[in-house]
């Protein structure tokens, strides 16, 4: 566990833990909140978030939730850092369109999950997002990606679109590419035959033509070759597909798989190790804006076989990730001491603005080589 020691040692530095707003800060938050304030004193505003690490600094994108209701009034915040403890707003790196209400992002549209990747041929930095159309509550569930100059941005859209339209999963069996489905067998969900046909591509054979559903959702840059995939709950957030994107990460490939059909998983989070070339992801089960008992899969590659382990959360709290929902695993360069930070979202749904942000180191047991997550009480 050689890196284990700087990593604890930089998670105590985070202001996890704060209690209360700086004198700037307008509103009370919530109590026992896990609250950040940036370097100006109000709060950190970038939820459903992931950190991006480019010449030394990182970069953290996020919801900008409102302090009443759902729907994206702003865009999507940036912040920077150069310690991971000191947070600068860079203001709102993709902003919904104020002028322009056909467009897919104007104001009153629904923008989660925002990640972003550097591409090094193209030189541009390329974010992806949940996006759901205004006015259409959850209906939608498209993919939408923008594209940057400078990490900060500003960010332009590019388009937003169902995944993979009229291409197959690569781990879907040819005879359940022409199975029928009787309407009377599958019309009432949750019954034995409709789980079945779930399991056997029902959704996704609904949705071929006009492309995969994708809702929660993360980037991951394979670090062996420096692949991007995009990672997503489809198929009505009962099934988490894998997607590999193109070589300038602005559009699908047409190559995915499913993982574990009907599982009901949501909020991906991914990391690999180098140590024993496995590929590592933490989901959620889907409760709404309740936390519920995480979930862990690995694989030997991104393309699987992927199996299902118990949760590696661990501690007072373990069965409901200490009141969180994953949305990132950020890896630590190797100055650093390497390792990974489990990044959570601790929601507060009659105010999104103020919901937590929950960070803690991932262990590698060496005994069993699987990952664990403990969340640390502060000291008084």
């Amino acid at each position: 566990m050689p890196h284990l020691l700087p990593l604890l040692l930089l998670l105590l530095c985070l202001p996890v833990y704060g209690q209360g707003p700086a004198a700037r800060h307008e509103r009370p938050l919530p109590p026992d909140t896990t609250a950040w304030l940036d370097t100006e004193g109000r709060y950190i505003n970038a939820h459903g978030g992931g950190i991006l690490l480019h010449k030394g600094t990182y970069y953290w994108f996020g919801e900008h939730r409102p302090e009443r209701g759902f729907a994206t009034t702003e865009g999507i915040n940036c912040y920077s850092s150069r310690d991971l403890k000191n947070w600068k707003h860079r203001g709102i790196a993709l902003s919904v369109c104020t002028t322009d209400t056909l467009s897919e992002i104007s104001r009153g549209c629904i923008m989660e999950r925002p990640k972003v990747l550097y591409n090094e041929e193209t030189r541009q930095f390329v974010m992806w997002f949940h996006l759901e159309l205004r006015g259409r509550g959850y209906e939608a569930a498209r993919a939408g990606v923008a594209v940057a100059d400078r990490p900060e941005g500003p960010y332009h859209f590019v388009r937003s679109t169902r995944v993979n339209p009229g291409q197959w999963p690569l781990n879907m069996p040819a005879e359940n590419r022409t199975r029928q489905f009787p309407a009377e067998e599958v019309k009432e969900w949750w019954t034995p035959q409709w789980r079945q046909a779930v399991e056997q591509g029902l959704f996704v054979q609904r949705d071929l033509q006009d492309g995969q559903m994708s809702r929660d959702m993360t980037l991951f840059q394979d670090p062996a070759d420096g692949r991007a995939y995009h990672i997503y709950s489809s198929e009505e957030n009962l099934t988490l597909h894998i997607a590999e994107l193109s070589d300038n990460y602005l559009s699908h490939t047409g190559r995915y798989i499913r993982l574990f059909p009907g599982g009901h998983n949501e909020a991906p989070a991914i990391f690999h190790d180098p140590a024993t070339s496995t590929y590592w992801l933490i989901a959620s089960g889907c409760t709404g804006w309740e936390p519920n008992e995480a979930r862990l899969f690995s694989a030997p590659s991104i393309w699987g076989p992927w199996q299902q382990h118990p949760s590696p959360m661990r501690g007072p709290g373990a069965k409901r990730t200490f009141g969180g929902q994953s949305t990132f695993i950020l890896p630590l360069p190797a100055k650093q001491g390497g390792g990974w930070i489990f990044m959570a979202d601790v929601w507060h749904p009659r105010s999104l603005m103020y919901s937590g942000h929950l960070w803690i180191p991932i262990r590698m047991n060496p005994e069993t080589g699987m990952p664990e997550i403990e969340r640390q009480k502060k000291k008084k």
